[in-house]
């Protein structure tokens, strides 16, 4: 079972479109520096998800290499949204942890989601206080340069 499966008939929906030259399913087996390139991810970065239990079950080749599928892709496009919203790695390894144990997770999942959206609306507030300052200091200093400019002119 991959971490984006769940116990029940339902599927946890990862994220948004897929990215880069990706293979059909069923052909989708990729590298770990394959997936580096695809994600801008390091592979040290990628085995430390997998060390952390955010990224828990990676196929292996008969080698012992990491095979990694779209459904993985679709994973990391998730968790690098959530690492963009503040998200602390513990919640989101605790997400991975929900999403592995079923659907009587989802109202667990519903809350740390909320609570992160909460968080995120919040900063988007406080950045839209610091933008208002940043207008009024770049129009005074617009409105400044044209008096300056008439007064030489």
């Amino acid at each position: 079972m991959t971490v984006t499966e769940t116990t029940g008939t339902r599927t946890d929906t990862c994220a948004g479109p897929p990215q880069g030259d990706r293979r059909p399913d069923g052909e989708d087996k990729y590298t770990i520096s394959e997936v580096a390139a695809l994600t801008g991810l390091t592979a040290h970065t990628l085995r430390w998800y997998e060390r952390i239990g955010l990224m828990p079950h990676i196929d292996r080749s008969h080698t012992g290499q990491r095979r990694y599928t779209n459904r993985d892709l679709d994973w990391l496009a998730l968790v690098g949204k959530l690492r963009l919203t503040g998200m602390p790695v513990a919640d989101m390894v605790r997400y991975a942890e929900l999403v592995r144990a079923g659907d009587h997770t989802y109202t667990e999942r519903f809350e740390l989601l909320k609570a992160t959206r909460e968080d995120v609306l919040a900063r988007i507030a406080e950045l839209q206080g610091t933008l208002a300052v940043l207008d009024r200091k770049i129009s005074f200093y617009a409105d400044a340069g044209r008096a300056l400019a008439s007064e030489r002119a």
